[in-house]
């Protein structure tokens, strides 16, 4: 992976839903997700849950693990990056709901958590 490379959905495998005529909710947590604070250089440390609901397609982890990656050294404010997340996997997965939570580090006494929604 170049380390500068830049996000994109498709960087994201799929694989069939194994059991697509029942409804249930898959959970992801990304406890060791970063980027950069686009205003003072410095990097933010968060934790990134997706839950979602497939419909006819699941998300790879190794791939989602390797596009998550690329955030590292990019300058994003929290808001923007978590509906990236969210843009990006529902472009690929097409899931029936999708919800990505972004949790922050406290940084000078705040601590912050992003919520986007996608339902289809």
């Amino acid at each position: 992976m170049e380390p500068t490379a830049t996000p994109s959905a498709d960087q994201l495998e799929t694989f069939p839903n194994p059991r697509p005529g029942r409804e249930f909710t898959i959970e992801i947590v990304c406890p060791e997700f970063t980027s950069v604070c686009p205003k003072t250089g410095q990097p933010d440390f968060g934790t990134i849950t997706y839950r979602y609901v497939p419909a006819e397609l699941c998300v790879e982890l190794k791939s989602l693990k390797l596009y998550l990656q690329r955030f590292r050294s990019m300058g994003i404010f929290y808001e923007a990056v978590t509906n990236q997340l969210l843009d990006d996997f529902v472009a690929v997965s097409k899931p029936v709901r999708c919800q990505v939570v972004s949790t922050w580090t406290p940084r000078g006494g705040i601590s912050t958590n992003v919520t986007c929604e996608y339902q289809r």
